[in-house]
């Protein structure tokens, strides 16, 4: 009995391996045909400036840590000198983490409300319905007259697109926390709102919201560039310098940058979103 089992355990373990595999084989053969297609329509692109093949933007990736750039630290002041394509990276974090992280807290934290009191919900709805639809990047011209062409600035912009993400994904979340689970708290003797919010609404929310921030993350990676059209240091301010130069294998290694730096922070919270919520 017990060996039949073990041939059992080591079928499925072999089946379950052997589907990884073709799915990890499919996913290089889609993108060894992805650099395929991209260096055919390089070679057949006049000039050839234009569109830089793989090999050109490997080479301009490899460039950007080839010299040392010096940077300056907002707030303190201080100096650090660090490899050019990190250095620029790490200027566009001085506002995309700030902008994201505060978005993230402000947007989360009033959806939980407005998704909860119905009262507060009536007096606001217009106000968010009228707020809601104008794009994060066309507040660039209010940025630049209340913070500067600096850090503040673009930061200003990644919390308003980071602020609407969340501030649904946590709406929807608290809007939708079934009865059964409020009026099995009330019997427990939960009867404040606020208690009850706290207890039963955040907990029951809390999958949506950190799906919404997952999203936010990926977004507001999409919007610091734009936010960066205007002068603010950083990646996006550099691919466009780039393209202004005709250097356009420049520009495509500073998108690579940006795309690594992406699947770098999702691959992290991934992992920690399994954890907060391993218990569903």
């Amino acid at each position: 009995m017990s060996t039949q089992i073990e041939t059992q355990t080591t079928t499925i373990g072999e089946r379950i391996l052997g589907r990884d595999l073709r799915r990890y084989l499919r996913g290089v053969g889609g993108l060894l045909a992805f650099l395929g297609i991209w260096w055919l329509g390089a070679t057949m692109t006049e000039p050839t400036y234009l569109l830089p093949g793989p090999a050109e933007s490997g080479r301009a990736v490899v460039g950007l840590f080839e010299s040392k750039t010096a940077i300056r630290v907002p707030v303190t002041g201080g100096e650090l000198v660090l490899p050019t394509g990190l250095a620029h990276l790490t200027q566009t974090l001085f506002h995309y983490v700030p902008g994201l992280v505060l978005g993230s807290i402000g947007g989360s934290s009033l959806g939980l409300v407005l998704g909860w009191n119905n009262t507060l919900d009536d007096w606001l709805t217009p106000v968010v319905r009228l707020l809601r639809p104008i794009p994060p990047l066309a507040w660039i011209v209010f940025a630049i007259v209340w913070f500067g062409i600096h850090h503040s600035g673009a930061a200003f912009i990644v919390f308003i697109g980071a602020f609407w993400i969340n501030f649904y994904g946590a709406y929807g979340g608290v809007e939708s926390v079934p009865a059964d689970l409020t009026d099995a708290a009330a019997t427990l003797g939960v009867e404040r709102e606020w208690s009850m919010l706290v207890l039963v609404g955040v907990p029951s929310a809390l999958p949506q919201m950190l799906t919404a921030f997952r999203t936010s993350i990926g977004r507001c990676w999409m919007i610091v560039v734009g936010a960066e059209l205007f002068g603010a240091p950083g990646v996006g301010y550099e691919i466009i310098n780039a393209a202004n130069n005709l250097a356009m294998a420049t520009s495509v290694a500073y998108m690579f940058l940006i795309s690594l730096a992406f699947i770098c922070m999702d691959v992290c919270f991934r992992v920690f979103e399994r954890r907060v919520v391993a218990w569903r």
